[in-house]
């Protein structure tokens, strides 16, 4: 066994760990953290299979997030996720990143519990399946696409809301599936806002951040109507009852429970109050 550094020839042996775990993932997203952390992701490999990974995402150094940790089903119970979890908390620790994040599974969260990390808040992953016949066939063209001053307006709001930059990942969400980024504005001001991406099987929604029911029902309604998948995710603050009644009322239903946990002072917590969902239990 040897744990190393991923590179961009490992993207296809991640998809294939993410794919037999029924992971959403995409090569995409897997470029996504390589981008951001080009020595900050690892792999495990058996001879020249890999076996295992871990990714890390930095936010301007005031906290990383940790996703992405895979292990083949073959080599389960071998202590292979441990040691690339440990990897990534020492990659980071010598990085003087003061704070790590992830979103943990109750199977997961007694092992970061070890490891230092506490409950933050209550996560929950809701989907909706549609019938064919529902999808929305509306040309992507008809959609207007945000301009640059916009997303800068929306880049900033996220700033403040997130508690940290993450602009080109969120511009990396626009450039992809430009259709799924949206926003309510007041008087040329963003109100509220949401992003979505393809998915390896869904579409998945989020950030989406809406400070009153009007605005985030209006931006749920336009994700459905603008996606064109028959499987939609959602990963929702539980503690915000908007999202949560807003989802069980378009028929989306409860599939897992999620815990957010931190490492270290959470100096730049955000407001997380703000947001009906999240990006992704692997991006924050």
């Amino acid at each position: 066994m040897r744990l190393r550094i991923m590179t961009k020839q490992d993207i296809p042996a991640g998809l294939r760990l993410n794919t037999l775990s029924g992971w959403n993932q995409t090569a995409v997203d897997w470029d996504r953290f390589l981008a951001n952390s080009p020595r900050g992701c690892f792999v495990m490999e058996d001879d020249t299979q890999v076996v295992g990974t871990a990714a890390t995402i930095s936010y301007e150094n005031r906290f990383a997030w940790i996703g992405m940790v895979l292990v083949d089903p073959e080599y389960q119970k071998q202590g292979i996720g441990t040691q690339l979890l440990e990897k990534t908390i020492d990659y980071l620790d010598h990085s003087h990143i003061p704070t790590m994040k992830l979103d943990a599974t109750p199977l997961g969260k007694p092992i970061y519990t070890k490891l230092g990390f506490v409950s933050e808040y209550e996560i929950e992953r809701w989907i909706l399946k549609r019938p064919p016949r529902a999808v929305s066939t509306t040309p992507r063209s008809t959609f207007a696409r945000l301009t640059e001053f916009q997303m800068q307006q929306i880049f900033r709001l996220d700033r403040e809301s997130f508690g940290a930059d993450r602009s080109s990942l969120l511009r990396s969400l626009c450039d992809e599936t430009p259709e799924l980024a949206m926003a309510v504005w007041q008087s040329g001001i963003p109100e509220c806002f949401a992003f979505g991406r393809r998915g390896l099987f869904a579409d998945h929604f989020g950030p989406w951040m809406a400070t009153s029911r009007v605005a985030a029902e209006k931006l749920l309604r336009e994700f459905l109507a603008r996606s064109s998948r028959d499987t939609l995710i959602v990963d929702c603050i539980k503690s915000n009852p908007v999202s949560v009644e807003s989802l069980a009322a378009c028929g989306f239903v409860l599939s897992r429970p999620l815990t957010r946990m931190v490492r270290g002072r959470n100096a730049y917590p955000g407001r997380p109050d703000c947001f009906c969902a999240i990006l992704g239990p692997e991006f924050g």
